[in-house]
This record gives C-alpha cells, sequence and structure tokens, in this order.
C-alpha cells in the first residue's frame, strides 16, 4: 500500500516517519522563531554598517513579526484550501530568497524589504507545520507531545536568537546571521516532499481579501504613528496615522463579525481560558522581546561590552527558558494549566523587577539573574499556550483557536518592540541630552563631550527600568486574572482531536 493510500484512508503513519517528519519541520519552525530575536544583539553592528535612523532601526527589527502575524491566519486559511505541504514549501523557497536578500541589503530600506518578506513566507511556515503535524501524529496523546516539542523549538528560537547573532558576528559580517538560515530551508525542501504529507480542511472557507489587508494596513499604521509620537513628538501626520490605524483595527474587527469565514472568530474569546491563553501568548513574547533587545544594547553600548561577551551572559536565561518548556508539558499534566500560568506570570513579574539595580557602571549580574528568573515564566507561557487554547474549544474549532494562539505570540513579539520599545524611546527624548533620537546615534556623534555621553546611557538605563517596570505590572495584572478565571482542573490534551486530512 502506497503512503498516499495510506493517508487517504487515514492510518497512522509509521512511528520512524513521524519522527523523522516531526524532526524536519522543526527546522523552519525554529528558523522563524529565531529571526524574530537575532537582530538583538546584532543591532549596533548593523547601525553601524547601514547607518539607519531611528525609525528605520525599529522597522528593521520589528517588521518581520508584524509581517507574521498580521498574515499567519490568513495563510492558515489558504493552507487549508490549497494544501499545507504546498504552502509549506513555498513559504520555505521565500524564507530563503528572503534571508539571501536581507543578508546582502546595502541600505536600511533594502533590509526592511527583505525583512517583510521574510514574514511573509513566515506567516506560511507556523499553521501549516502545525496542522501537517496532526497528520503525523493523529493519536491524542502522542500529538500532544508533538505539540510540546514544537512549542518548545519555537520559544528556543526565541531564546536562542540573540546568542547565535552574537557568536555569528564575532567572527563575520551581519549579514551571517541571515546566510546561516540556508543550509536548514536547503534541507527541508529536499526532505519535506518524502517524509510530509498533505493536509486540508474538508470544508475550507474563503478568503477575505479585505479582512488581510485591513488588518495589516492598521497594525502597520498604528504602529507607525505611535513610533513617531514618541521618538520625534506630536506631529499631524503621526496622530493621523495613529487614529488612523486604530480606527481599521476596529472596523476589522467588527467586520468578522458579519462574515461567514472571519480571519479570527471572535467568538472564540467568550471562553475565558481560551481568551487567558492567547493573552498569555501575546504578553510575556512582548515583555520578552523588549527586555531582550534593551538589555542587549545595554551591555553593549552601555556598559561596553564586545558582542561575544554580551551573548554569553544571555546564554543562562536561554537555558532556562528552552529547558523549562521542554519541561513544562510534563509539569502541567500534574498540577494543571491554572498552577503553571499563574507561576509563569509571578516569575516574569519578579524577574523583571532585577533589572531596576543596574546602573550606567555595572549590573551584567542583575541582567544574568533577571533572565533566568523571567526565563521559567517565559518557558512555560511559551510551552502551553498552544496546548492550552486548543483544548479549550471544540475539536472542530483546533485550526482556528490554533492560528489564533499562534498570531498572538507573532505579535506579541513585534508589539513589545513597537509599544514598549517606543515608551523606552521616549523617556530617552525627554530625559536624554536631546543631540540625537537614540543612544547610538548620540555615541557616534563627533566630539560627544563625556557629560553628554553619560547623560544620554543614563537616560536609556532609566528607559529600560520603566519598561521592566510596566511589563512587570502587567504580568501582575494577568496572573491574578489566571488566578481568579482559569479552572482548578486541568484541561486533558486527550481531548483534542486531530485535523481533517486529505
Amino acid at each position: 500500500m502506497t503512503k498516499t493510500h495510506r493517508r487517504q484512508h487515514g492510518s497512522t503513519p509509521s512511528r520512524l516517519r513521524a519522527r523523522l517528519g516531526l524532526l524536519i519541520v522543526l527546522g523552519p519552525v525554529l528558523l522563524v522563531s529565531m529571526d524574530g530575536s537575532i537582530l538583538f544583539l546584532a543591532m549596533p553592528r548593523v547601525s553601524q554598517a547601514l547607518e539607519p535612523s531611528a525609525d528605520q532601526a525599529l522597522w528593521i527589527l520589528d517588521v518581520y513579526g508584524f509581517a507574521v502575524g498580521s498574515l499567519l491566519i490568513a495563510f492558515g486559511n489558504l493552507g487549508d484550501r490549497y494544501g499545507r505541504l504546498r504552502l509549506l514549501l513555498i513559504g520555505a523557497a521565500v524564507f530563503g530568497l528572503g534571508s539571501a536578500g536581507a543578508a546582502l541589503a546595502p541600505t536600511p530600506d533594502l533590509l526592511i524589504a527583505a525583512r517583510a518578506l521574510m514574514g511573509v513566507a513566515g506567516a506560511t511556515l507556523l499553521p501549516s507545520a502545525l496542522a501537517v503535524l496532526s497528520e503525523l501524529f493523529p493519536e491524542p496523546r502522542r500529538r500532544a507531545r508533538a505539540i510540546g516539542v514544537f512549542a518548545a523549538a519555537f520559544a528556543a528560537g526565541f531564546a536562542i536568537g540573540p546568542v547565535v547573532g552574537g557568536v555569528l558576528l564575532e567572527r563575520f559580517w551581519w549579514g551571517s546571521v541571515f546566510l546561516v538560515n540556508l543550509p536548514v530551508i536547503a534541507l527541508f525542501l529536499v526532505f519535506a516532499p518524502i517524509l510530509l504529507g498533505e493536509v486540508r480542511a474538508t470544508r475550507p472557507g474563503r478568503v477575505d481579501v479585505l479582512s488581510v489587508a485591513t488588518s495589516a494596513t492598521g497594525l502597520l499604521l498604528a504602529i507607525y504613528g505611535l513610533k513617531h509620537l514618541a521618538a520625534e513628538g506630536t506631529s499631524p501626520a503621526s496622530l493621523a496615522a495613529l487614529v488612523l490605524g486604530l480606527a481599521l483595527v476596529a472596523w476589522f474587527a467588527v467586520r468578522q463579525r458579519t462574515l461567514d469565514d472571519p480571519l479570527i472568530d471572535f467568538s472564540l474569546f467568550r471562553d475565558r481560558v481560551f481568551s487567558i491563553a492567547v493573552v498569555t501568548g501575546l504578553l510575556p513574547l512582548a515583555a520578552w522581546s523588549a527586555i531582550a533587545y534593551l538589555a542587549g544594547m545595554y551591555l553593549q553600548s552601555v556598559l561596553g561590552l564586545d558582542i561575544l561577551r554580551a551573548a554569553l551572559l544571555a546564554l543562562p536565561g536561554a537555558a532556562v527558558l528552552t529547558i523549562t518548556s521542554i519541561v513544562t508539558p510534563f509539569i502541567a499534566d500534574r498540577v494543571g494549566k491554572r498552577t503553571v500560568l499563574v507561576t509563569a506570570h509571578a516569575a516574569i513579574a519578579v524577574g523583571l523587577l532585577f533589572l531596576l539595580p543596574t546602573t550606567v557602571g555595572g549590573g551584567t549580574g542583575w541582567y544574568v539573574l533577571s533572565a533566568a528568573v523571567a526565563g521559567i515564566g517565559y518557558g512555560i507561557s511559551f510551552s502551553v499556550v498552544a496546548d492550552t487554547a486548543v483544548g479549550a474549544v471544540p475539536p472542530e474549532r483546533a485550526g482556528s483557536a490554533g492560528a489564533i494562539a499562534e498570531t498572538s505570540n507573532e505579535i506579541g513579539n513585534a508589539l513589545g518592540i513597537a509599544l514598549l520599545g517606543s515608551l523606552a524611546a521616549l523617556v530617552f527624548r525627554l530625559d536624554g541630552p536631546g543631540l540625537a533620537p537614540t543612544l547610538d546615534e548620540t555615541l557616534l556623534l563627533p566630539d560627544l563631550a563625556g557629560a553628554a555621553a553619560l547623560e544620554a546611557r543614563a537616560a536609556f538605563v532609566g528607559g529600560l527600568h520603566l519598561v521592566a517596570v510596566v511589563a512587570s505590572a502587567l504580568h501582575v495584572v494577568l496572573g491574578a486574572a489566571a488566578l481568579r478565571w482559569l479552572p482548578r482542573s486541568p484541561r486533558r490534551a486527550d481531548s483534542v482531536k486531530p485535523l481533517t486530512r486529505s
């Protein structure tokens, strides 16, 4: 009996094929998440090479996350219609092209465009990879473990991104952080057609192009306006962009309630467990990405550490995060999702506050302690969000729930830099010497006085502290909500049904 015939009859794939298929899927998953954070330590080097403006530097960092987050659900629907494996292969090829373009970009604008292309391709990979796992692991218990491994790889990618970037930049030029993607993509394109089966929904709905355009445009306009307000102060153009963006996002939300096949099924949010899971997917990623980026700047531009030492200091937090994300599913089976999610928010809230003793003169020990303690919470949240969201809804809506959960992760990653990063930029603009919009631009000014450099570094540290306090407070609030609203008994992974396979 051929593979195709077995898949058509829904037979269980061989254990070897399933394991190899999982292994080959994890490559693109790791890359998609890693590229959301790989520039955090690399940005000072990119700034020296391409000399982007403050605006361009922020777009280089977060246009990738917004492209992924705004298109995840749309590409999930396209995969239902045309086939997940086909979309995986197309997305992987485009991701490779975008990575090569980013590595060779001669200007900030071209780097932003290449990062956006990588984000579009990344949006095809995550939902399709999750759906393909359901074909490889049709049994609920094995599928839950596979999803746990998937989540751990996704979390590990975010965690090791800055470390990988730092190690590469110690020996190579900044474009190497993108070229490292190409061997993994090549292996995936060779072996995926052999190991993975096609997956389609039995009744795929149409993709509402207007909703896709409205959500993406609304998000980008709102963030563009917010960034300009924080970095440059109030202007008619910034206010207009912010107001128009928020209006488009609101209209998008209203429109989804009138569609037969909405991009986001907002009725899922009536379930409190699902809502808590989605917000938990967004907020910890926002806090982690903002702090990781700002801490990388702090270690290099404030304390003057070389990039390799900064990368090594990030290792303990990355290790804690990765190990926690791996062991959490086993612990959650014993104590329940409610306990682990409350613990996650508490650990993040406490860990972030350990950044407050950092100063212009030193604080590497406090940074490592903060990353390690908060890493426990990040690892828990990254690990259980998708499974909690999917387990909270009926089996026939598992695909939509999973797509929304993954979207919350990517949007959280981008929003962390956009919103919390803009908050830090605002503090720098108000408290800094006023010579340039960013710390790096200020320090690169010719004939910069020592007092002005010290003032700029102190303003940056003040912004880092404020971001840590705000993010900590938000996690306290979300932890209290989880404690009050989540059920005491764990939601068993056995209840999750596989997606329909073609």
